[in-house]
Formats: structure tokens, C-alpha cells, sequence
């Protein structure tokens, strides 16, 4: 499976218009959004139709610009999936995600990115069981860096229950993005990539 993943497009039509162009050039199957689709809440008008428009399919998440109300109303707009607090399987590979950081405009805590990690991981988990999906792979997708990693670089601290997270679900990719300057950076944590993808689109084989 082949997905192309970024984050922070902050209402940029020239560039979601780039990302569409080589979502389609690189036949992926998924186009998965970190977060900060805003900037400040403001819109440019029908910045996301171009990704609808070109048949790619789209799960996202709400960043810490925007709320979870906005990232549900492009959800529903565009018929993209919103996966904060939420899953997504799609042929056999899962994910689950949560938005949101615990700086900016639109705050999220670290008990509440906490809580919505655990709802969406149990949530797959239980369609699994219920449906007896045979997983292949599961991917954390995530606006907030994890504590720990390279993002931290930029004296911004990262998600303390996004890293617990890690260790308990035991995911096999981890998406961000958030951190501007860390853009491109990948860790490795027990054999398993961490990707920050802001601003800097990954075409990643899972």
C-alpha cells in the first residue's frame, strides 16, 4: 500500500494543487493529512476540492489551527475521513489518529490527546475483533510531535501521551507534523519509522 502523507498545508491552494499532482503521478492509495489545514481558521475557498476533484482519497485530522468542527466539516464537504479520536481501515492496514497540540490558537491537553489516542486505537481494535480483520499493519497518525523525538530540536516539547501511546499500541509508522523546522526529520523507535511530514509530502510503501 502506498500513501503520500503531510501536514500543515495552512490553506495553501498552490500547494494542496502540488500535492494532489503527485498523489495522482505516484498512484497512492491514501493521502493522509496531519493537521493545521487552517491557518487561524481562515479558509481559501474550496482550498481542499482539488484532492476530491483528482478521485484521491483522504483521512485527516485536526491540527492545533484549527477545530475538530472545522476538520469535520472538510470531512463532510469533500467526503474525506476525519480520523481525531477515530479509525480507518482500509484494506487491511489501520489507522488511528489525534490532532490537536497543547500550544496555540486551538489547544488540546495532554489528558485529552490522551483519551482520544486510546478511543481510536480501542475503536479499530474492537471492528477488528467484531469483523475478524485479518491486520496487516497499524499507523498513529498525529498533529503534535511525540516527546522524544527529533522535532524537539526546535525547544518546543512534544506529546508525552503521544510517546506512552507508542509503547502501548505498538503502531508500525507514526505521522506528525507541527514543528515547522523539522520538517523531513524521521526517527526510528524499536524498528518503526516517525515521520514529520510538515510541509515536506512523503510518499511512503507500507
Amino acid at each position: 500500500m502506498k500513501i503520500l502523507a503531510c501536514g500543515d498545508v495552512h490553506g495553501d491552494s498552490k500547494f494542496v494543487k502540488e500535492l494532489a499532482e503527485r498523489a495522482v503521478k505516484e498512484r497512492v492509495d491514501l493521502v493522509i493529512l496531519t493537521g493545521d489545514l487552517t491557518y487561524f481558521e481562515s479558509e481559501v475557498e474550496g482550498f481542499l476540492g482539488i484532492l476530491k476533484d483528482k478521485g484521491l482519497k483522504v483521512l485527516l485530522i485536526p491540527g492545533n489551527h484549527e477545530t475538530n468542527a472545522t476538520a469535520n466539516f472538510f470531512s463532510e464537504l469533500y467526503d474525506f475521513k476525519n480520523i481525531h479520536g477515530h479509525y480507518h481501515i482500509h484494506e487491511n492496514f489501520g489507522f488511528f489518529g489525534v490532532g490537536g497540540a497543547d500550544i496555540g490558537p486551538n489547544r488540546t491537553s495532554e489528558s485529552e490527546m490522551e483519551r482520544l489516542v486510546k478511543h481510536g486505537h480501542q475503536k479499530l481494535m474492537d471492528k477488528v475483533k467484531k469483523d475478524g480483520v485479518n491486520l496487516s499493519k497499524k499507523i498513529l497518525v498525529a498533529h503534535n510531535h511525540l516527546a522524544g523525538t527529533k522535532s524537539e530540536f526546535s525547544g518546543i516539547s512534544g506529546s508525552r501521551s503521544l510517546s506512552a501511546a507508542f509503547y502501548e499500541f505498538e503502531p508500525d509508522l507514526v505521522l506528525f507534523s507541527h514543528i515547522h523546522e523539522a520538517a523531513g526529520m524521521e526517527d526510528e523507535w524499536r524498528g518503526v519509522r516517525l515521520v514529520n511530514v510538515c510541509r515536506h509530502p512523503k510518499v511512503i510503501e507500507i
